[in-house]
């Protein structure tokens, strides 16, 4: 987490938009084996908890029910010229979108489990725009099942937030209009994109 104040975004809509998005994240523990991350696809749910889910074998799997852990999810990021400024006597720097969450972990049964596969699965479909969307009653129920024994769910309950949204708005309006603009020809339009909207 960056300590500019400057960097801070505390609307939780805006957070919980960037995991709807994002979809996609790192839960970090530390175990009795030493500190283990899991990369895993997040769901947000309406009552405001984190849910993933881990390979039966994954080394975090045995060990996080009711524990505290560290979940990551991180948005577009680019490298920053001093090039683009107009007094070019600045550092380089990088600019990024990342949410930190803590939180204590308890494990969900199968049916909770199942539930998250289809919301996960039917907010995935909905992105590829070729071809009637996939569903999970599209395989039979006894392979789902067996196919379920290899997995663990979890959901998290978000005790803390911590945001980075570093998209240059310590700097004058115009010198963020450069940056933008050096990105946009670098080919990194999504953040020039961010910055035009959360540096204003």
């Amino acid at each position: 987490m960056h300590p500019n104040a400057a960097f801070r975004h505390e609307d939780r809509a805006i957070l919980e938009a960037l995991i709807e998005e994002i979809g996609f994240g790192m839960v970090f523990a530390a175990t009795p084996d030493g500190p283990r991350v899991a990369h895993v696809p997040l769901l947000w749910t309406q009552s405001g908890t984190l849910r993933f889910h881990l390979a039966r074998g994954n080394a975090l799997t045995r060990h996080i029910d009711g524990m505290t852990v560290l979940a990551v999810v991180n948005g577009p990021d680019a490298y920053i010229s001093p090039r683009w400024y107009e007094d070019q006597q600045q550092v380089p720097t990088w600019n990024y979108i990342t949410l930190e969450m803590e939180g204590r972990v308890r494990r969900i049964d199968s049916d909770g489990l199942l539930a998250d596969l289809e919301a996960l699965t039917a907010r995935q479909e909905a992105r590829v725009t070729l071809g009637k969307p996939w569903t999970m009653d599209k395989m039979p129920a006894g392979e789902v099942r067996q196919m379920m024994g290899g997995i663990v769910g979890f959901e998290m309950e978000v005790q803390a937030w911590r945001p980075t949204i570093k998209l240059s708005q310590n700097k004058p309006a115009d010198e963020r209009e450069r940056l933008a603009a050096g990105l946009e020809a670098q080919g990194s339009p999504a953040i020039a994109q961010l910055m035009r909207a959360f540096a204003s």
